[in-house]
């Protein structure tokens, strides 16, 4: 089963970046309580998208440099990464369907789930 990959900018590049599927990067903190709500929505997503979405987590207190090069100023902060696109991003704790529906998720459902 699919669990979100945590993200450094170590691994940055190689998991992001250079990924060869569309990745939905969850910007948070430990002590962010929105950003703990967020949390079992993007494993649900990391499950369910398995293969076609990969889900990363930054954790913007150990990676602010990383945060600051994406603008990220409030969190949590849920950015889409296509390949060859420029991110997009949404601000705030959004239920599933709100974040499927900003980010058109469905295009990369497997026929039958």
């Amino acid at each position: 089963m699919a669990k979100p990959v945590e993200v450094t900018s170590a691994n940055f590049e190689e998991e992001v970046l250079n990924s060869d599927i569309p990745v939905l990067v969850d910007f948070w903190a430990e002590w962010c309580q929105p950003c703990r709500a967020v949390a079992p929505v993007m494993e649900e997503i990391a499950r369910d998208y398995e293969g076609a979405v990969k889900v990363a987590k930054v954790d913007v207190d150990a990676e602010n440099e990383l945060a600051g090069h994406f603008g990220i100023s409030s969190i949590p902060t849920v950015a889409f990464f296509e390949p060859d696109e420029r991110p997009k991003a949404v601000v705030g704790a959004m239920p599933r369907e709100m974040l499927e529906e900003a980010f058109r998720l469905e295009r990369f459902r497997r026929s039958g789930d």
